[in-house]
C-alpha cells in the first residue's frame, strides 16, 4: 500500500510540475503548428496547460516514422528478451516517477489521488510488466503433419497500431494497450482523450529514457475529428485499438471499412448488473462490493455495476447496509486523500449525469458543481436509469421475486461487459455465471479479473478482441502458417 501524503503536500508537488504540451513524434516533443486547446482541472475549472493539437500532417508524419521504425526492425526484430528488458526499465521509471504521474492523472481527470496512487499506478506498472515478461515466454506451434512435411504456426507483430484512449482511466488504459502491443513488437501511435492528455505524453518521454527506439511509441494529442478519424482512415495504419463509447467505436468500424480494412478492436460501454440471489447471507460483504462496484472512480467506469438486481427477501436488509456504507464515501477535492470520489471529468459530462438526477433518491441525488455524491434510486426495470449507461455515481436498484427473474433481467440489456453474482450456493453461482451473457462474471465479489485474464464484452460492449492476458498479446499479432515440404525431390536424388 502506498504511503499517502497530505492534501497540502500533494498541492505543493502539483505546483512544481512541468507539464508536457506538444505531440511526441520520432523520439522527441514536436513543436507543432496546430491549434491549441486547454486541458482543465475539472475540480477547479482552472486551466492546467495549453496543449498543441496534432494536425493531419502530424498524423502522416507519425505514421511514416512508425512504419519506418517497423520496417527497419529497430523494435520488431529485436530479440524478445531485449524488448522485455526495455519494458521492465520503463516500469522502473514509472515506479521512480509514480507520484508525479499520479498527481498529473488526478489533476487532469478529477480522479481521487488515493485511487491514482493505490490503484491506477500500481496496476498500470503491473500490466506493462506482465506483458513484458510474456515477450520471451510465449511459444508458437507446430501443426500435426506427416513426416514429409512440417507446419509452423507463428505470431508476427501486426505493424503500425493506433491506440485511442478514453478519459476515465488514461494511464491504465494506456498500459492495457501499449503493454501487449509493444511486447509483440509493434510500432504504436497513441491518441489520448483531449480531456486527459498529460500522462500519455509523459509516458512517451519515459519510454525513450528506458531505451525504446525512436518512432516506436508516439503520442498525438487532439480531438476525434482532427486526430482520431485521420488515424482510423489512414491507409498505412494496420490496426486500431479503441476504448470508449459504443457510438465512437462504430465510427472506427466505418473508417476501417472505407479505408484499408485495418483490424479494429473495440472495448465499449456497459450497463452491468450486480445480482443478489435469495440465499445471499453475508450482506455486509455484499454491500461493500456493491458500493465499490457502483461508485469507484465516480461511476465513470464502463465496468461499473450500475444495476443492483436484488431478491425481494433480502432487499431491505441489504439496502440498509449499502446506505450506511455510502456515508463513508466522501466526495470532494481530488487531491485530498480522505475523499473517495473526486470531480466528474468536465462540465459537459457532469450535465449529462445530472440530467438523470431528481426524484426520490435513497441517498444523494443532487450535484454541487463538478461533484456528484453517491446516488441510489429504486426503479422499475424499464426506467432509463436502469437501461442507459449513465457513467456517473448513480446506482439503480431493481427488485425481483425469484432468482430466475434476476438472471433474466441481468441479460435484458444490449451490453454484456461484466456482471457480479452473490449467492451462498456453489451450484447456483456456477449456473448463474454460465447463464449471464457477459465477458466477465465475478462470484461473491466485484472485479474484472487480473492482468492474466481476458477482459472484454458481448453485444455493444466489445468487438474484435480482448484486453489483458495472452488474448491481448494475440490481438496485436498476425498468425502465419509456414508449410515446409520435407519430401525427397521428384527425381529421387538424395538431397544429402
Amino acid at each position: 500500500m502506498t504511503d499517502l501524503l497530505t492534501r497540502a503536500e500533494y498541492a505543493a508537488i502539483a505546483d512544481g510540475l512541468t507539464l508536457p504540451r506538444t505531440a511526441f513524434i520520432d523520439g522527441k516533443f514536436h513543436p507543432g503548428k496546430g491549434a491549441t486547446f486547454q486541458t482543465v482541472n475539472p475540480a477547479t475549472g482552472d486551466g492546467l496547460a495549453e496543449i498543441v493539437s496534432a494536425t493531419a500532417e502530424d498524423v502522416d508524419r507519425a505514421v511514416e516514422k512508425a512504419r519506418e521504425a517497423f520496417e527497419q526492425g529497430r523494435w520488431a526484430t529485436m530479440h524478445p528478451s531485449d524488448r522485455k528488458d526495455v519494458l521492465i526499465r520503463l516500469c522502473k521509471l514509472m515506479t521512480r516517477n509514480r507520484r508525479e504521474l499520479a498527481i498529473m492523472e488526478s489533476l487532469d481527470g478529477g480522479k481521487p489521488i488515493r485511487d491514482c496512487e493505490e490503484i491506477d499506478l500500481p496496476e498500470s506498472i503491473n500490466c506493462i510488466k506482465w506483458h513484458a515478461e510474456t515477450a520471451d515466454k510465449i511459444y508458437d506451434q507446430v501443426a500435426p503433419a506427416q513426416d514429409d512435411a512440417m507446419g509452423l504456426i507463428v505470431r508476427e507483430p501486426i505493424g503500425v497500431v493506433a491506440c485511442v484512449l478514453p478519459w476515465n482511466f488514461p494511464l491504465l488504459m494506456l498500459a492495457w494497450k501499449i503493454g501487449p502491443a509493444l511486447a509483440a513488437g509493434n510500432s504504436v501511435i497513441v491518441k489520448p482523450a483531449e480531456q486527459t492528455t498529460l500522462t500519455a505524453l509523459r509516458m512517451a518521454e519515459l519510454a525513450m529514457e528506458a531505451g525504446l527506439p525512436r518512432g516506436v511509441l508516439q503520442v498525438l494529442p487532439g480531438d476525434g475529428p482532427t486526430v482520431g478519424e485521420p488515424l482510423g482512415r489512414h491507409e498505412d495504419v494496420d490496426m486500431v485499438s479503441f476504448t470508449g463509447s459504443t457510438e465512437t467505436g462504430r465510427r472506427f468500424l466505418t473508417y476501417a471499412a472505407e479505408s484499408n480494412l485495418k483490424k479494429v478492436v473495440l472495448e465499449c460501454g456497459g450497463k452491468n448488473p450486480a445480482v443478489v440471489l435469495r440465499d445471499a447471507e453475508n450482506l455486509d460483504h455484499v454491500a461493500e462490493h456493491v458500493v465499490n462496484a457502483a461508485f469507484w472512480n465516480m461511476g465513470e467506469n464502463c465496468n461499473a455495476n450500475s444495476r443492483l438486481i436484488v431478491h425481494d427477501d433480502v432487499k431491505e436488509a441489504l439496502l440498509e447496509r449499502i446506505v450506511a456504507r455510502v456515508r463513508d464515501w466522501k466526495t470532494g477535492d481530488p487531491l485530498d486523500p480522505s475523499n473517495h470520489l473526486g470531480a466528474l471529468v468536465d462540465g459537459e459530462h457532469c450535465a449529462k449525469v445530472t440530467a438523470y438526477l431528481g426524484g426520490d433518491a435513497l441517498v444523494g441525488g443532487t450535484a454541487d458543481g463538478p461533484y456528484i455524491p453517491p446516488t441510489i434510486y429504486e426503479v422499475a426495470k424499464d426506467d432509463p436509469r436502469a437501461r442507459e449507461e449513465i457513467f456517473g455515481p448513480v446506482l439503480s436498484v431493481i427488485t425481483v421475486a425469484s432468482d430466475d427473474e434476476a438472471i433474466e433481467l441481468a441479460n435484458d440489456t444490449k451490453y454484456g461487459l461484466q456482471a457480479s453474482v452473490f449467492t451462498e450456493n456453489t451450484r447456483k453461482a456456477i449456473r448463474a455465471a454460465r447463464a449471464i451473457r457477459a465477458g466477465t462474471v465475478t462470484v461473491n465479489c466485484y472485479g474484472e479479473g487480473s492482468a492474466a485474464t481476458p477482459f472484454g464484452g458481448y453485444g455493444l460492449s466489445g468487438f474484435g478482441g480482448r484486453d489483458n492476458g495472452i488474448a491481448a498479446h494475440d490481438q496485436f499479432t498476425e498468425t502465419k502458417t509456414i508449410w515446409i515440404d520435407l519430401s525427397d525431390p521428384a527425381d529421387g536424388d538424395d538431397v544429402g
